[in-house]
């Protein structure tokens, strides 16, 4: 190493900022370098613009946190040191794996400072101080992750990441806990989904969390003419979200994440029926590799109480089973999705009156009529359920609350519960001046 280069290394320990320029021969933005020296909490998050540099800051702070083993000092007596990026996908990880790679190569210094580097089982590279940096996968809520402790853990594009919630709580967090380690999420915002209100936790409490956002017009590097043709091409809300990198509702997400915490705070619990009390139920039936999901509403008062769930994948004679004795211990009216199996189930039913509702009736109105009512309820807060999970078979945890904020209005064909619940609810639909149950607009197969 250079003289020139050995007067900086005691200070580059301290000061990743310093590290990226005299070492890396980079000269991060303000917004990259504020992040690099303000980043430093157990748990951090940046949601930034598209092209904004995350991929490039983070391969910079994994390299530095890496080479120089920054962790409590009452950690260091361990020479074991573990970094990982992961993400949704290994290819998607890989992106910050391989920028670290592009770092070291072609500055002799640093690349002394690897001993291997190697792509399986997974992606990682050894240094020779006794650190490892790994490119992991967060599939299958983390299981990849198990098994091992790390000191730092960066969760890439976890905006999109299906599970966050059980993945940081149950994973990522056990997997920190060894050695105190430090947790970041980086991402371009998608809705006001769980790493928003993660964003919204941590700015509350400065003590263990910090938070930054970024503007894809920080970042010198992108070309100003493509920048002013999308902010001309863009809409208002896509400039928000991938430009200014700004948290918005998804224009396309059906239950806005308010209304969904609220009818939460406003449930009673799933429950026994009442003496008394009146009720519906809508059932949405299995289709494939689909579950068949029956809610059941309390609907004495509003708001509207979801006091059963019912999730399943079975044969239709306990299908029938099922939605029979839903009905004999509750009672009340049924709604049953109908669409493609004609007049076999409500016939299989007969004796307790189902109604069939078709979703394609009308060329798809029908379907689209009833999300918008599902919206509605929700909206003028008419409706409330409890949290809800399961664990499915093959070990993935589903919950009500999840599927009911990736219900999309372009994309819900496996939203059973989702379904089941917009069914429940039609039953009800424009009753405010009426103590009697509206009947619904659906095919009499």
């Amino acid at each position: 190493m250079a003289k020139s280069k050995k007067r900086f290394w005691r200070k580059a320990i301290g000061d990743p900022v310093l590290f990226a320029r005299e070492f890396l021969d980079i000269d991060p933005h303000p917004g990259q370098v504020k992040w690099l020296l303000n980043s430093t909490k157990p748990e951090n998050a940046l949601h930034t613009g598209n092209r904004w540099g995350k991929s490039l800051v983070q391969a910079i702070k994994i390299l530095h946190l890496c080479l120089f083993k920054i962790r409590d000092p009452k950690y260091n007596h361990i020479h074991k040191y573990e970094a990982v990026n992961a993400s949704i996908t290994l290819d998607q990880a890989k992106i910050i794996f391989e920028n670290v790679i592009r770092l070291i190569k072609g500055k002799p210094p640093l690349e002394k400072m690897v001993k291997d580097i190697k792509f399986t089982p997974f992606p990682h590279i050894i240094f020779g101080n006794g650190a490892i940096f790994w490119a992991r996968s967060t599939q299958r809520r983390g299981e990849y992750l198990l098994g091992r402790d790390y000191d730092y853990f960066n969760f890439d594009e976890v905006a999109f990441e299906p599970h966050p919630e059980y993945v940081v709580n149950q994973v990522i967090m056990m997997r920190l806990a060894d050695r105190a380690g430090m947790l970041d999420y980086t991402s371009t915002p998608k809705g006001k989904n769980w790493f928003y209100r993660k964003c919204c936790e941590l700015r509350k409490n400065p003590r263990s969390g910090y938070v930054q956002d970024g503007d894809s017009r920080e970042n010198p590097c992108i070309s100003k003419e493509y920048l002013e043709r999308k902010l001309k091409s863009l809409s208002p809300s896509k400039i928000e979200q991938n430009i200014k990198g700004l948290f918005i509702d998804d224009i396309n997400q059906v239950i806005k994440e308010e209304h969904i915490r609220g009818a939460m705070t406003a449930s009673t619990g799933l429950s026994a029926p009442v003496r008394g009390h009146r009720y519906c139920h809508g059932w949405d039936l299995a289709r494939k590799r689909t579950f068949t999901v029956g809610i059941t509403l309390d609907i004495t008062k509003k708001p509207y109480q979801v006091v059963a769930l019912e999730r399943f994948q079975r044969d239709w004679k306990e299908v029938y089973e099922a939605i029979r004795r839903r009905h004999k211990e509750y009672g009340g009216e049924i709604i049953i999705d109908s669409t493609g199996l004609g007049d076999v189930v409500l016939s299989e039913l007969s004796d307790i009156k189902p109604r069939g509702f078709n979703f394609g009736e009308r060329g798809g109105k029908a379907k689209s009529e009833l999300i918008a009512n599902l919206e509605k309820m929700h909206a003028l807060g008419q409706i409330a359920y409890p949290y809800v999970e399961q664990i499915e078979e093959d070990g993935q945890l589903w919950t009500l609350q999840d599927e009911l904020r990736n219900f999309y209005w372009d994309k819900n064909s496996e939203c059973d519960a989702v379904m089941a619940l917009a069914l429940a609810l039609w039953l009800v639909r424009d009753g405010e001046s009426s103590n009697l149950i509206l009947l619904p607009r659906v095919e009499r197969v």
